[in-house]
């Protein structure tokens, strides 16, 4: 994708929401597999949520975006892995 397509300007602070079952591991499991990607990322760019009845648990990660490409490998990576439900 051609630079001046894109609607996002790099670098820039991205918001992605993750959403998963809820574990004692999940937000340190995240918080590893976004830090492969963004060096720069760590637990206070992370927020955590409840769901209503606890049985999920809902992350937003500030990714400090750098490419689409960079974006493209973080949403695959969250997404493949086994903790993860639901990327956005």
């Amino acid at each position: 994708m051609d630079p001046k397509e894109s609607l996002i300007e790099y670098p820039s602070d991205f918001p992605i929401k993750v959403m998963g079952a809820t574990h004692a591991d999940f937000a340190a499991t995240i918080i590893e597999v976004v830090a492969k990607y963004d060096p720069t990322f760590h637990e206070g760019k992370l927020q955590s949520r409840p769901s209503a009845k606890g049985n999920y648990t809902g992350l937003t990660c500030i990714v400090r975006a750098t490419s689409r490409e960079m974006l493209d490998d973080v949403y695959r990576a969250l997404s493949s892995h086994h903790m993860v439900k639901m990327v956005l």
